[in-house]
């Protein structure tokens, strides 16, 4: 990870419950197979306690071309609504299920609307500026991690209990 791009610290123990959705005042982007597929600054996080922020990124600066919706099921979260998931095919390189959207979220996530967000393990890269994130562990959660989060983070093994 780059160190010339710095964040405050922030522990994801702060993190509110019910979750909080805030701006992002930094640029973000996503690469799948040599292609930026989303470049934005106007995106969105959300913060809940024990996880990595979940990104959301609007339609208008994701290269849609590559995304179709994906076969074969959908998840429901208490606080946002029903989830929508995306696979993404570039040049015949495809991601099943890599991003995922609320088209009808609960009124407190209505400013991410069909924003997509993304799975940084079933991606190439994404960035925060210029820091290239690690991602969340496991396949649920989707959090971008950065060097100035503290955990321990849910997601790995052992962690469904928390």
């Amino acid at each position: 990870m780059s160190n010339a791009y710095t964040l405050p610290e922030e522990n994801v123990w702060d993190y509110p419950r019910p979750p909080l959705l805030e701006p992002v005042r930094h640029s973000l982007r996503v690469m799948f197979n040599g292609v930026e597929i989303a470049k934005t600054t106007a995106a969105h996080r959300i913060l809940e306690t024990s996880h990595p922020p979940t990104y959301y990124i609007p339609k208008r600066d994701v290269q849609m071309g590559y995304f179709s919706e994906a076969k074969g099921g959908s998840t429901f979260c208490e606080f946002k609504g029903l989830a929508r998931y995306w696979t993404i095919d570039v040049d015949g390189k495809v991601s099943e299920k890599a991003a995922w959207s609320y088209p009808n979220p609960t009124h407190a996530f209505v400013d991410i609307a069909d924003d997509l967000s993304f799975y940084a393990s079933k991606v190439d890269t994404c960035f925060v500026g210029d820091l290239q994130v690690l991602a969340q562990e496991g396949d649920f959660y989707g959090g971008w991690i950065t060097p100035n989060l503290k955990g321990p983070f849910k997601g790995g093994h052992g962690t469904s209990g928390w």
